[in-house]
């Protein structure tokens, strides 16, 4: 029984595969829709204001900037597990070495700060002057502290035991 409960670890490799598919899917569908984006531009008729499709390229660039943070926060997660639960001998940079469960949650939250600054300054880019955004900042802000503060408590108390 000890035996298999110690092979039942390389069930994450499931969730790893899931991680990784999901990080290239969104890698490689992002990346079509930014050239798409792009060939739009060049494609534009010479009737259009400048001024909103430089706008909107630039909403649509922030917006693809977002999935390729979210594409990464799944890469993380599948390399986080494959080396917790599988094998920790991947070669990886020394930012990216993940020894417990603590160096996992603290890339996946560093990451997450990022995509939610990149989610306000993409309303930021398309607000029409009318809506409130406010309460979407203030909300996102309450997110950022309360994460903040979980990573400085969780480091004040690995430092005192």
């Amino acid at each position: 029984m000890l035996k298999l409960l110690s092979k039942s670890r390389y069930l994450v490799i499931i969730a790893v595969a899931g991680g990784f598919i999901a990080a290239t899917a969104l890698m490689i569908y992002n990346t079509i829709e930014v050239i798409s984006v792009v060939g739009k531009l060049f494609a534009v008729s010479a009737g259009e204001e400048t001024g909103k499709t430089g706008k909107a390229l630039v909403v649509a660039l922030i917006e693809a900037i977002d999935v390729y943070l979210l594409a990464t926060v799944f890469y993380i997660i599948a390399l986080g597990l494959f080396e917790l639960f599988v094998d920790n001998r991947l070669d990886l940079p020394d930012w990216l070495e993940i020894n417990n469960l603590d160096d996992l949650k603290k890339k996946l939250i560093g990451v997450l700060v990022l995509v939610l600054g990149v989610l306000f300054l993409g309303q930021v880019a398309q607000w029409d002057g009318e809506r409130n955004l406010m309460g979407l900042g203030v909300g996102i802000a309450g997110v950022i502290t309360a994460l903040t503060f979980f990573l400085q408590y969780n480091k004040s108390k690995d430092t005192e035991g």
